[in-house]
């Protein structure tokens, strides 16, 4: 009975033609032979089972032989080529450094360069894992491996080149060995199955390439270990159940239930893979992976890209015409996301579960307030939010205009000798009416601080549209005008809240946003230092001491209208701020100031702080 030999090594190359991906590489190493151009050192580099010293074997070989053909390759009749076939040639001689890393070693290798080769030309010395030497044997080398004899051809090889110092970089021939592509692994693994009697699918070869993961001894291995389990039939299935490898149909199915916004789907889809054994991280980077592959395949000419079989590609080309560019940009943008964090979260399958359920809903979030819709969630609506270009808001209505007499009544009492700085029209928190009445609005830009409030305990009632000074806008102050006049008549019909209010009612609202927002120190810093004061019936202006305390309230202006405004249960309010350019107030006032003041007000002060022996500032 004969023995059995492993694919990886009954199909190893044995010439420069048969190995697999490495073409220029093999030319030149081809023309070198033939042109009698050979070096006295090469260094051939590159991942695991690429063919390199696969390719050193080939080429001692063919330069030891006597009667090379037209092609530069080896006659394999001749008595060297013989007795490198049987294993028995003296002029070979293999180390690997790997378990001989010593100086002894080394030393060993330096004795025998001073043997001249038997019936042949050059004697060749292959050094495996070369990086794995010594520090003392590199240098111990280094003298022979620069000055060897004429009849000596030193061939190393590494998988880690930038471990092997640069003084024996600078000695040698560098060749940098490819990854296989896994074409070129296809095509060969075909042959192989060929040669076998052995029936395998395309798709199923394909599979075993991109799991080898450029190696083409990894390669025959798998394609070995999927034939023995499968009879000789290699199936798609049968590859894809033994090798454990996550199916892209599972992606696709995901996919539709991105694009659908069914949480629940996905959330299952997520169990029934994880039941299956796969590793959470895993699924959430072959995610990414098949994002990619869909981004890449709605154009025809990133298609090629893919490296998969024709049946995935079409596949892949028919799911991402379903999907929008944005959406696969924000779901890799998602899926990167969730692997940063996956290492330091607590709960990993919550992580990925909550990517998946952003994922549905940024794409597809239900479009009834009441979270109405099977498998969707109710949007999340913060109180103010900038919205992306590329996203679509559920529904943002426009500022209707003020009654005339209210503006004119608020500029007929502003003072006139401090001109506020800026107005800030309505910037509402959420519509009631519906979207088919009121015509939608862009985003509206506001501070970082201003729309990420997680813990901040704002009530997010929801608040009709309400007026004020017209189509007012931090941004862009050029569109006032024309926002004005485009949404004026898309409002009459839309109620407003109008109840009445005193100073006190106000001052009491004020505070209470002040205490609602413990965290935001410079927020709240600024508000107590900026009481405003009633200049109209619903108009308020707030002087401040400082531009950085203008800056910090005009960046939280839209949120603290929406909570005045709801607190208050009146739509009409408006607040300016403006900036006191004359004497200071008693707030700007440094202590020793504040001192000064008080003991002029009050005499008896003087009397009880000298008696108290009290040192001021």
């Amino acid at each position: 009975m004969e023995n059995y030999i492993v694919s990886a090594r009954k199909y190893r190359p044995s010439t420069f033609a048969s190995v697999v991906g490495q073409k220029a590489l093999t030319a030149t190493l081809r023309n070198s032979i033939s042109k009698n151009r050979l070096a006295h050192a090469y260094l051939f580099c590159g991942s695991r089972g690429v063919g390199k010293t696969s390719c050193a074997r080939i080429f001692a070989k063919t330069i030891n032989c006597r009667h090379r053909n037209a092609e530069g390759e080896a006659c394999n009749e001749c008595d060297s080529c013989r007795e490198f076939n049987k294993g028995a040639s003296l002029n070979i001689v293999e180390l690997d450094a790997a378990s001989n890393n010593g100086i002894d070693d080394m030393k060993n290798i330096i004795d025998q360069v001073q043997v001249p080769p038997v019936n042949a030309d050059y004697r060749v010395f292959i050094i495996d894992e070369v990086h794995m030497l010594s520090n003392a044997a590199f240098n111990a080398f280094l003298k022979t491996l620069e000055e060897p004899p004429s009849y000596v051809v030193f061939i190393l090889a590494t998988t880690e080149k930038h471990k092997v110092l640069p003084t024996i970089l600078s000695r040698c021939q560098i060749y940098d060995f490819n990854r296989i592509t896994i074409q070129d692994m296809v095509d060969h693994l075909s042959y192989v199955a060929s040669q076998e009697g052995i029936t395998a699918e395309p798709a199923a070869l394909n599979v075993i390439a991109r799991k080898a993961d450029g190696a083409m001894r990894d390669a025959l291995s798998i394609f070995d270990q999927v034939a023995a389990s499968s009879m000789g039939n290699v199936t798609y299935e049968a590859t894809i159940d033994n090798l454990n490898i996550l199916d892209y149909e599972y992606y696709n199915r995901l996919i539709d239930a991105f694009l659908t916004g069914n949480v629940v789907e996905s959330l299952l889809i997520y169990k029934e893979i994880r039941d299956k054994g796969f590793d959470s991280l895993f699924f959430i980077n072959g995610l990414a992976q098949h994002l990619r592959d869909l981004m890449v395949a709605r154009d025809p000419r990133t298609a090629g890209l893919i490296e998969a079989s024709d049946q995935a590609r079409a596949s892949l080309t028919e799911t991402a015409a379903k999907c929008q560019p944005a959406f696969l940009y924000n779901a890799m943008a998602l899926c990167n996301k969730a692997d940063l964090d996956y290492r330091t979260a607590s709960n990993k399958q919550l992580l990925v579960e909550l990517t998946l359920i952003k994922l549905c809903q940024s794409c597809s979030p239900s479009p009834h307030d009441n979270g109405a819709g099977e498998g969707q969630l109710r949007p999340i609506k913060p109180v103010e939010s900038s919205a992306r270009p590329s996203e679509k808001a559920p529904y943002t209505p426009a500022t209707p205009p003020v009654a005339s007499d209210q503006q004119a009544a608020y500029g007929q009492q502003r003072p006139h000798a401090q001109q506020p700085t800026a107005t800030v029209a309505d910037i509402p928190t959420t519509g009631t009416a519906h979207p088919s009445k009121v015509p939608a609005q862009g985003p509206t830009h506001l501070s970082p601080m201003a729309s990420s409030r997680p813990t901040a305990p704002i009530h997010h009632a929801k608040v009709p549209p309400i007026g004020g000074i017209p189509g007012f806008s931090i941004t862009n102050p050029k569109a006032n005008k024309k926002d004005a006049t485009t949404t004026a008549s898309a409002h009459e019909t839309v109620q407003q809240r109008t109840e009445k209010f005193t100073d006190e009612e106000f001052a009491e609202a004020w505070q209470e946003i002040i205490d609602a927002h413990p965290t935001e120190q410079l927020l709240t810093n600024a508000m107590r230092n900026a009481r405003p004061r009633r200049c109209a019936e619903n108009a308020f202006v707030a002087t401040v001491e400082s531009e950085a305390i203008e800056g910090s309230i005009m960046s939280n202006l839209g949120m603290l209208l929406g909570e005045l405004r709801n607190r208050l249960k009146n739509d009409m309010i408006q607040l300016s701020i403006e900036l006191n350019k004359g004497q200071a107030t008693a707030t700007s006032l440094t202590d020793a100031e504040f001192y000064s003041v008080l003991r002029k007000k009050c005499p008896y002060l003087n009397t009880m702080i000298q008696d108290m022996h009290i040192t001021l500032m």
